[in-house]
């Protein structure tokens, strides 16, 4: 896929949302979702800047199509499984270059929360102490080691860890997006390979 097809692509699916839910995109808008710094941009970048900036306001620009854009990939993602792998194709093209869209794709929408976030949150810190927890029934079994180990390294009281854990709660509520993408990336590293691989075994 190529820069240009992924664009035209979702600016289609964001415009035929906007049209369904909240009135159509006028074409600066549209052709404001193209813009970018490079050279792979169908226009004058400066001069579509230029237009754009004289009629709209930045800030309430990139909210409504951050918005339709999560909406239309909500909504294509519940009715056609073919149409959300063209999206995550289309994203992924994208993400090779420097694009005005991606801006607004990575945007938290106003109002909306990811669902599941505080979840992913509670559990990567749960899972956390669950390991350093563990760290301390082993240490029966591996005195030697355990010993080296408090010498060299100061190891957290449960306190410690607890209040670490409710700190991590209170941080995610205030930097949600931030804390979301160490969550992602946590549970894609770690989580998600251990439930494949004892899923494997059951089997």
């Amino acid at each position: 896929m190529k820069v240009l097809e992924a664009k035209d692509f979702l600016v289609q699916q964001t415009a035929e949302h906007a049209a369904l839910e909240s009135g159509p995109l006028s074409d600066l808008e549209k052709r404001m979702m193209y813009f970018t710094e490079t050279g792979e941009c169908p226009e004058d970048p400066i001069a579509l800047n230029d237009a754009f900036e004289a009629e709209y306001d930045t800030d309430e620009y990139e909210a409504k199509i951050s918005r339709l854009l999560h909406q239309a990939y909500k909504r294509i993602h519940k009715e056609d499984s073919q149409e959300r792998k063209t999206w995550d194709s289309a994203i992924k093209r994208l993400r090779r270059g420097d694009h005005y869209l991606l801006v607004m794709w990575d945007m938290q929408p106003p109002g909306e929360r990811p669902p599941g976030d505080l979840l992913k949150l509670i559990s990567t810190a749960l899972a956390i102490i669950l390991l350093v927890t563990g760290g301390f029934f082993l240490s029966a079994k591996f005195e030697p080691q355990w010993r080296w180990l408090k010498r060299h390294i100061p190891i957290p009281t449960p306190q410690v860890m607890w209040s670490a854990f409710v700190g991590l709660i209170v941080v995610g509520l205030f930097f949600q997006r931030q804390v979301a993408s160490v969550s992602d990336w946590f549970f894609k590293q770690f989580v998600i390979p251990f439930l494949k691989r004892k899923h494997t075994k059951n089997d």
